[in-house]
């Protein structure tokens, strides 16, 4: 029993240290709570993690909170799910809680202001590096590598076109593929054959 609360305060504790000490949402996130989570703590494998990534970003919610809430059910049910989101959310509450309380005009303050100029730097820094180690890490697998560099060529073209194409209608169709390729596979080869 005491290691079992011991396990639920230590989800709680870690969310709500990456929640209070990561700027910029979810995407910046990722790095810490891939690395607190796969590298130090080992509550979940590198490939949980990716699939923890796919399922937070096509739900429906901010990414680190959607993160937060499937590390939190794989480490300790629903429990452990409801304490690691609470974790995650309460730094930032509070947080803009305070500003909306005492601080009027909090951005128009040039210190602020400034910081959060290279807060936005280093925010961008962390999502590319976020990236690359997900790119690193991916199997080799010639499907999914079209998959991947497929649609990251897509978005690039509808941001440098700006053409009125929405990334939500990309990941569908992304997911979409994926499926009517499984189910191909699925038609093609019985339990355990070969791999696409």
């Amino acid at each position: 029993m005491r290691e079992r609360k011991n396990k639920y305060l230590d989800l709680f504790l870690t969310f709500m240290e990456i929640g209070a000490f990561t700027f910029g949402g979810g995407y910046s996130m990722i790095p810490f709570i891939d690395e607190i989570c796969v590298e130090k703590k080992k509550w979940i494998t590198q490939e949980q993690m990716g699939n923890i990534l796919v399922i937070a970003e096509s739900t429906p919610g901010p990414m680190a909170i959607n993160c937060s809430t499937f590390v939190g059910y794989l480490k300790g049910g629903m429990t452990g799910a409801f304490l690691a989101t609470t974790g995650v959310v309460l730094p930032s509450f509070f947080i803009i809680l305070l500003i909306a309380m005492f601080l009027d005009h909090f951005l128009e303050i040039t210190i602020v202001a400034n910081a959060f100029k290279g807060i936005k730097i280093a925010v961008g820094i962390l999502i590319l590096n976020a990236a690359f180690n997900m790119i690193k890490r991916q199997k080799k697998e010639m499907i999914p590598q079209l998959i991947l560099y497929g649609a990251a060529v897509v978005m690039l073209l509808i941001n440098l076109f700006s053409w009125n194409f929405s990334s939500i209608s990309l990941l569908l169709i992304a997911g979409l593929f994926t499926l009517v390729l499984y189910l191909i596979h699925c038609f093609l080869f019985q339990k355990g054959g070969d791999r696409l």
